[in-house]
């Protein structure tokens, strides 16, 4: 197990513009054989403004980095912080917002209700909420579904929703564990598009969670690759695609082909160990 390092010592060696730090993070789950390793020693950190991937295959610790990051998992070994400030484990923090593998819309509420939801429960007039929510539908492209419920509406919807009852809350930093993974690939490249003009605008700190390499490719700034289990860090790799994206015509684009076919001699070799073992 790693040590766990002094937050102090993470505080002084973090840059100003570092949003996100992670330092030899460790975790272990005990098992009915003992423990099993689900991430060995991983550090990068996630500077202002950046698109971060986290790419691998399944089982590989992403996701249960990424509920380390958000405190939503505690820690085996290791640090995490954020803006220099240690994440402590069940703690709220309100620079964060967190959209997770499958939709959390709530059946019971209208898609105008759902969205504000997270407006209500901070204590906004329903003036306020009902202006920002209205916007937020029309950013996310569901103008005419307000007073929709959730069994109503497509997959790619119901995720949009999910989104925009995050990103109303105006989250400086927003973590996404393979939100669109579920959706067909049509609604995928639609919800790229929708994500990547709200990123575009709104420029927060992303770290996402994904193990399919052509959609890290067209969302990230930076792709970070992980070993199969145990997830440990094995490539860092820049995006050099120029901004604003359109998802459909850089997925064409030789450029694209030539930098998948780059990074997947990497990915799949980490693939075909998942397979062996």
């Amino acid at each position: 197990m790693s040590e766990v390092l002094p937050m102090t010592a993470m505080t002084a060696t973090a840059a100003p513009a570092d949003r996100i730090t992670v330092r030899n993070l460790d975790k272990r789950f005990r098992g009915a054989s003992g423990d099993v390793v689900a991430v060995d020693n991983v550090s990068f950190t996630v500077r202002q403004g950046e698109f971060v991937a986290l790419l691998g295959p399944s089982g590989c610790g992403k996701s249960t980095i990424l509920n380390m990051v958000a405190g939503l998992l505690e820690r085996s070994g290791g640090g995490v912080a954020i803006d220099a400030d240690p994440v402590v484990h069940g703690a709220i923090n309100r620079k964060v917002g967190y959209v997770f593998q499958r939709d959390t819309v709530f059946p019971w509420r209208t898609v105008e209700a759902n969205i504000g939801y997270g407006l209500e429960i901070a204590g906004d007039s329903k003036t306020a909420r009902a202006a920002k929510v209205q916007r937020a539908i029309e950013t996310a492209g569901l103008s005419g579904f307000g007073r929709s419920f959730p069994r109503t509406l497509s997959g790619g919807m119901r995720q949009r929703v999910a989104l925009m009852r995050t990103l109303i809350l105006e989250p400086e930093i927003l973590l996404m564990d393979e939100p669109f993974g579920a959706l067909d690939t049509h609604t995928k490249l639609e919800m790229h598009k929708t994500l990547l003009e709200i990123w575009e605008r709104e420029r927060q700190t992303v770290l996402f969670v994904t193990h399919d390499l052509g959609e890290a490719l067209t969302l990230a700034s930076r792709i970070i690759l992980l070993s199969a289990r145990p997830g440990r860090l094995k490539e860092d790799f820049e995006v050099p695609f120029a901004r604003p994206r359109d998802p459909v015509a850089l997925r064409e684009s030789a450029e694209f082909g030539r930098l998948y076919s780059h990074i997947w001699h990497s990915l799949g070799e980490e693939f075909r160990r998942t397979k062996a073992d």
